[in-house]
């Protein structure tokens, strides 16, 4: 399993990341241990997670249910120094979680204690903003996004004050690293600038959704990533399972993703069906899967930290993390470009 840098932390992970968001509810506590005992013995020393966890679905009775498991694997093992653990603090919207209010130092530092306890460690390597104060295109909001009534000063007074936290736990020892989540090139830019000016803990990575059917990430993005040093760490690589292709032509299988979050946060939807049937036509013709063809390609971007693949079975898991071990030919490539000029933007 090849290895890359997290920004300028010289932290190292495995180009492939441990996804957990289904641990709580569509898997058990035996079968999360599995899987990163799995993960663990074929290279992956990166897992990712998030106080919200599991999503599949969310709710306040299984919230931090996903952390609780990694915490009972890492004091079952004694593995905590085989991985580098990442995690998040949930913005406003949940009132279950600080009663649904924005991120602030004071949740900041609530979440990390919080998570730290789950989690059974004293250090976290990486800690993300999950979503921004501001709100995001990101969830499918592209459609409806309109930036004309943020409140500039207020926004930069609000990242001014999550960093200068984030500074404090930082000297404190309980996380790191930092990263964001679900964010923009201007929000990411102002995090850098406001941290270089005051001495303040440099962004490492940023968590955006990122697959062959959604790939806002390769313009301003992707120019950030490059002058800054920000690498992408990509979510929904498979684009919530489309890409497998186990929801066309309307099939629901039992137990995955689409029979619980019924449009998959709204991916789910006619558009998507012609694209999906393009991949999956490219795929079988030179005899690739089409789960290792979509991981592979995310591995192929010149942003990729790495990549956060999540299973609910463990020949799921299997065929996942073996894309890393896949080489796109020049003319699946070619074949990716034509298909993307095509349906640039279905989800």
């Amino acid at each position: 399993m090849k290895q890359r840098l997290l920004g300028r932390t010289g932290i190292s992970v495995s180009e492939i990341c441990l996804g957990t968001m289904t641990w709580g509810t569509q898997n058990t506590e035996a079968e999360a241990h599995a899987q990163m005992d799995y993960a663990v013995e074929n290279g992956v020393n990166f897992f990712d997670t998030a106080e919200l966890y599991p999503t599949t679905p969310v709710s306040a009775e299984t919230q931090g249910r996903t952390e609780d498991y990694i915490g009972t694997w890492f004091e079952k093992t004694g593995k905590r120094d085989q991985v580098v653990l990442a995690t998040k603090v949930a913005g406003s919207g949940r009132d279950y979680i600080r009663g649904g209010r924005d991120i602030d130092a004071a949740a900041i530092r609530e979440a990390v204690d919080t998570s730290l306890q789950r989690l059974k460690t004293d250090y976290i390597d990486l800690y993300q903003i999950h979503w921004p104060n501001r709100g995001t295109y990101h969830f499918r909001g592209v459609w409806s996004f309109d930036a004309s009534g943020q409140d500039t000063k207020r926004t930069l007074a609000e990242i001014t004050e999550k960093l200068e936290t984030l500074g404090e736990l930082v000297k404190a020892g309980k996380i790191r690293a930092i990263g964001l989540s679900n964010e923009s090139a201007w929000g990411t830019q102002k995090y850098i600038d406001i941290a270089e000016a005051n001495g303040l803990p440099r962004v490492a990575t940023i968590q955006n959704e990122y697959n062959l059917l959604y790939r806002s990430f390769d313009l301003d993005m992707a120019e950030v990533a490059h002058h800054e040093d920000v690498g992408l760490l990509a979510y929904s690589p498979l684009a919530a399972g489309l890409l497998t292709g186990k929801y066309q032509n309307g099939a629901r299988p039992a137990g995955s993703r689409g029979t619980i979050n019924k449009d998959l946060g709204g991916r789910l939807q006619p558009h998507q069906e012609a694209p999906v049937k393009a991949y999956l036509e490219l795929a079988a013709a030179h005899g690739i899967d089409p789960a290792k063809l979509a991981i592979a390609f995310c591995l192929t971007r010149p942003f990729m930290a790495s990549v956060i693949i999540g299973a609910t079975t463990m020949e799921q898991l299997k065929v996942d993390i073996a894309a890393a071990d896949i080489t796109l030919s020049e003319d699946v490539l070619k074949g990716i470009a034509a298909i993307h000029r095509q349906y640039p933007m279905p989800i």
